[in-house]
């Protein structure tokens, strides 16, 4: 019998199979490192005298705590400047290549990596993040880990984890106009559920998947997470050797040729049996919008906020009841009547180059709706940031009346000064909407970033596809 894509990236990376239920041990290729997650790994590795085994295979950055305006001013919140001040004193203390707030590789984790070659197919790869899943869009297997984790492969450049079982997602056919990657993975875990993927390693397949740029296909695996999932993956490509090729970290010449030969064989094979599949229709999807406090409660565009006894699942009916009330909703409300107070573009999920040029393509030629209070678009790195520089996108947000910040995690989580206040609506592109996820009390629906541009133009939900006839 034939292996997965998983399976076989697995398999290469086997040191030891576990016996009587103990887990594998695995090989980890590379380790991602940011502010929040790494102090107690460092602290770790101090008290027992030991330094990190491979530190060519680390690199760290700053992300979640890091102000996306003034960045050359003192860090406003103390708690993050002592973050961001306490994994500069370790990296330099251990060795660890950082790239600190005001460096042009600067930027959030799953931005960044892949910018620098450093993501590449066959790979494994951790971060003390959960949304280090999105590396698996170029075929490597990719974890969030926890703090302890993060300390045990510093030290050994290993890390031991349960085999798991392997899900396709086809999505057959070809997309519609205005249907984004986003909408594809929202639509996903609304019928998976959060939980439906809960010990699976999902692999993305089908026409409408292949037919995707890199930047969309790391949205999808960014977001397999929040299906529950142990990592999220797509098989490399034409379109991935692409992307690769004379990026800093990505092998050259015969080295490169050599790589290619093996990432080709990261495929599926034609006889591998699948623990789990599910498909879905391009042509059926629509712009998706989240309507409650988790990733699967959405629903298309078109339609209206669902009402509890919608659901005949009786915790399912409880989340909703609870999620309304959260939220401020009516059940019945078309999706479109729906008023934003605040549009927030950006962060790991959406905060991509090719993101930023549709948002700037909707909101080019008007001006944001007098009703919002603001709109800040984020580039997911100092490079995506100067790429949009270069190609006058920052003017084109800037006569909008948009906020154009600095990289970083930004109003995604609470962990910065970008957050809203009790009760504010936001329409986001970032990848959770959970009770306080951009501040207590904080109202957060999930879109894609065509979306979100156009509630920008409305001052309401929109659909993109509408704008463009304005």
């Amino acid at each position: 019998m034939g292996m997965t894509l998983a399976e076989k990236v697995w398999a290469d990376h086997l040191v030891r199979k576990g016996s009587d239920g103990a887990p594998d041990l695995l090989y980890i290729d590379l380790m991602l490192m940011h502010e929040v997650t790494s102090p107690q790994a460092f602290e770790g590795l101090r008290l027992a005298g030991r330094t990190p085994r491979h530190l060519d295979q680390l690199i760290a950055t700053e992300d979640h705590n890091t102000p996306t305006v003034d960045i050359d001013k003192p860090n406003p919140d103390e708690t993050s400047a002592t973050q961001l001040t306490t994994l500069e004193k370790n990296c330099r203390e251990f060795g660890v290549r950082l790239h600190p707030l005001g460096d042009a590789d600067q930027g959030i984790v799953h931005a960044f990596a892949p910018m620098l070659g450093l993501t590449q197919p066959g790979m494994t790869i951790v971060c003390g993040d959960s949304h280090t899943s999105t590396h698996g869009a170029f075929g490597a297997l990719a974890f969030g880990i926890g703090t302890s984790e993060v300390e045990h492969v510093m030290a050994t450049q290993t890390l031991s984890l349960k085999p798991f079982k392997t899900m396709a997602i086809n999505i057959e056919g070809d997309l519609p106009a205005g249907v984004s990657a986003k909408d594809i993975i929202l639509a996903i875990i609304a019928k998976i559920g959060t939980g439906g993927g809960q010990g699976y390693v999902l692999e993305y397949r089908g026409r409408a998947i292949e037919q995707l740029s890199m930047d969309a296909r790391m949205t999808i695996c960014n977001m397999s997470i929040e299906a529950g999932a142990r990592a999220g993956m797509i098989a490399p490509d034409e379109t991935t050797f692409a992307y690769l090729k004379g990026r800093p970290h990505a092998p050259k010449g015969e080295m490169w040729d050599q790589a290619v030969e093996y990432w080709k064989t990261l495929r599926t094979d034609d006889d591998a049996v699948f623990d789990a599949e599910v498909t879905l229709r391009a042509e059926d999807l629509e712009p998706f919008v989240t309507w409650g406090t988790n990733p699967g409660q959405g629903v298309a565009i078109s339609g209206v906020v669902p009402a509890p006894d919608d659901f005949a699942d009786a915790t399912e009916r409880s989340a909703a009841e609870r999620a309304l009330d959260y939220m401020g909703l009516e059940p019945g409300t078309p999706i479109r009547d729906i008023p934003v107070d605040t549009v927030f573009i950006g962060s790991c999920t959406n905060g991509r180059i090719e993101d930023l040029r549709i948002a700037a393509e909707i909101m080019k030629g008007h001006k944001k709706a007098d009703s919002i209070h603001r709109v800040l678009v984020v580039p997911a790195s100092s490079r995506i940031r100067l790429q949009a520089e270069r190609e006058g996108l920052d003017r084109i947000f800037k006569d909008f009346g948009a906020e154009w910040r600095n990289a970083g995690c930004s109003m995604c989580l609470g962990m910065n000064p970008d957050k809203l206040v009790a009760h504010e609506r936001s329409i986001s592109t970032s990848n959770r909407n959970f009770e306080g996820r951009q501040g207590p009390g904080a109202r957060t629906m999930l879109s894609g970033i065509a979306v979100a541009a156009a509630a920008a133009v409305c001052g309401r939900i929109e659909d993109p596809r509408k704008v463009f006839e304005m």
